[in-house]
């Protein structure tokens, strides 16, 4: 494949990544491909570089949609993949808050090379001014954050990293501020927000639920064992990936296709950090992580003891955790709603046919002796949609517009219904669970 291909096929894999969530900018609910392209052609006026280009359009696409670094790999290669993942945030919720996470990341972010560090000053050029403009309370976090992140990103193309801080200069002194700031500059107002579902549900959703009840037991060899004997293994015990031990020590893993070659260690992949969780980290650690990668590695004393791969997140106890959260949220629409309108007067907010359907529920229920109100007959998207009229009701759920609004409605509705009838919900509903998941990790408090 030669470099124009190569950038075209990054730009198409990208562009239907983000569609296929219906990804969108958060201000302007235009295609997140806007600021893809955005942040491309930055990075194409200072370098004409294909592996360069292609990770410019892909460098949120393992952070913010269902592909994995590996299946960045596969379709590009290597190189385009160590750039996606080197722009691509490592820190998990249970590393601290926000600040703690940020550092983190920096930290991931100082290590890159200076052609990651080139793609992530033209995406913060982007997003700077688009924050600026449309969000002034949150613009003084991010500016605070660029600042400290500026100074990671100085290998950065000369020019990139000096319209960076032009942007920077020019967008603090838009919000009236002096210069540039730095991150101990951050106020009371600009804490962690938990997100709309920090007051909808109860601690028992992050701490009763762990890692150690998903995980499969690593299988492991020795790293002089024979490749073909290795291979024999997997697949006697349908395993999907081994560790490769050194000294008694699991090192690195290997999967079924790269045991090729003579020895089991010839083709040893790396468990780095970011890839790793303890046994008891919370199931947001894990959706976190597999987010990034096709299989996350528990760890107990130190030691590699377990693996867990996306398909795991099927497992009963996942989806048992999902569906009391999806629950809770649709309780609390429906207390919303009784709320705010009494008397059923949100009946005007909904079309006829939706009233009906509801009606056609609370009729058979009272027929069949069971209690209830008309509100609790609304689907998820009916409660939704009356809800997001109030437009302060709709700011506090955390929706920008109501056409997010209803998306998110008819994501989750699509979630509880494939939980509800045992349905795979890794493959048609990934998204949505990373959604629930993100907004899940800031969560600490019962329900008042």
């Amino acid at each position: 494949m030669n470099g124009k291909e190569l950038i075209l096929r990054a730009q198409e894999f990208a562009t239907h990544a983000h569609k296929r969530i219906d990804h969108r900018r958060k201000y302007t609910q235009a295609p997140y491909v806007v600021h893809l392209a955005a942040t491309v052609k930055l990075v194409a006026s200072v370098t004409d570089a294909p592996a360069v280009l292609a990770a410019a359009w892909l460098h949120d696409t393992v952070e913010d949609t269902p592909a994995t670094v590996r299946d960045i790999e596969s379709e590009f290669g290597t190189h385009v993949a160590s750039l996606v993942l080197e722009l691509t945030d490592v820190s998990k919720p249970s590393d601290g808050n926000r600040a703690a996470r940020k550092a983190i990341d920096h930290a991931h972010l100082a290590r890159a090379s200076a052609e990651a560090k080139t793609v992530k000053l033209a995406d913060l050029i982007n997003n700077c001014t688009d924050i600026t403009r449309h969000d002034a309370r949150f613009a003084r976090t991010f500016l605070s954050e660029m600042a400290t992140l500026l100074e990671v990103l100085k290998e950065g193309h000369p020019k990139l990293y000096a319209l960076a801080q032009k942007t920077h200069t020019r967008c603090a002194s838009r919000l009236g501020l002096n210069g540039v700031l730095s991150a101990a500059e951050l106020s009371d107002d600009h804490r962690d927000s938990t997100g709309p579902l920090s007051s909808m549900l109860p601690s028992m959703f992050v701490e009763s639920f762990s890692a150690r009840d998903v995980l499969s037991p690593l299988i492991s060899f020795d790293q002089d064992v024979p490749a073909s004997e290795a291979l024999a293994l997997l697949q006697v015990e349908d395993e999907q990936v081994a560790g490769v031990r050194r000294e008694g020590r699991i090192v690195g893993y290997v999967e079924e296709g790269d045991l090729v070659g003579d020895r089991s260690g010839d083709s040893i992949r790396a468990i780095e950090a970011g890839q790793t969780v303890e046994e008891d980290s919370a199931l947001v650690d894990l959706v976190q992580v597999l987010t990034r990668r096709a299989f996350c590695f528990t760890t107990s004393a130190g030691n590699v003891t377990g693996v867990v791969a996306r398909d795991d997140m099927n497992k009963p106890v996942v989806r048992m955790w999902l569906f009391g959260i999806v629950t809770i949220i649709e309780m609390y629409l429906t207390e919303s709603i009784k709320s705010l309108h009494a008397d059923d007067a949100w009946q005007s907010l909904l079309s006829r046919s939706r009233l009906e359907k509801a009606l056609s529920l609370y009729n058979e229920r009272r027929r069949r002796g069971r209690g209830g109100d008309l509100a609790d007959c609304l689907q998820i998207s009916d409660k939704v949609q009356i809800l997001v009229k109030d437009a302060e009701f709709m700011q506090s759920l955390g929706f920008e517009s109501m056409n997010q609004a209803k998306q998110s409605a008819k994501d989750l509705e699509s979630l509880r219904n494939n939980l509800a009838h045992g349905q795979d919900i890794v493959t048609s509903d990934w998204a949505q669970i990373v959604r629930l998941a993100r907004q899940v990790e800031g969560i600490t408090l019962p329900i008042a």
